[in-house]
């Protein structure tokens, strides 16, 4: 899908530079995967003291399970 997006040329060059992407939509392509990663890693880091912790689990016991 084609779209044409009106991008500050500074933030692009800057962007080619950082990320070492050679072609501008590899540089695009590049920030959005990053920038959605960050943003589901925040959902996850909003979980932290939320979940339930099992005190009688043992992972050693999980790990050698087969």
């Amino acid at each position: 899908m084609a779209t044409n997006l009106a991008i500050d040329p500074q933030l692009i060059n800057r962007a080619l530079r950082l990320s070492g992407e050679k072609t501008k939509k590899a540089a695009v392509t590049k920030a959005l995967e990053e920038f959605i990663a960050r943003r589901e890693q925040k959902k996850l880091l909003s979980l932290f003291g939320e979940l339930d912790w099992d005190p009688g689990y043992d992972y050693k016991a999980e790990r050698s399970r087969q």
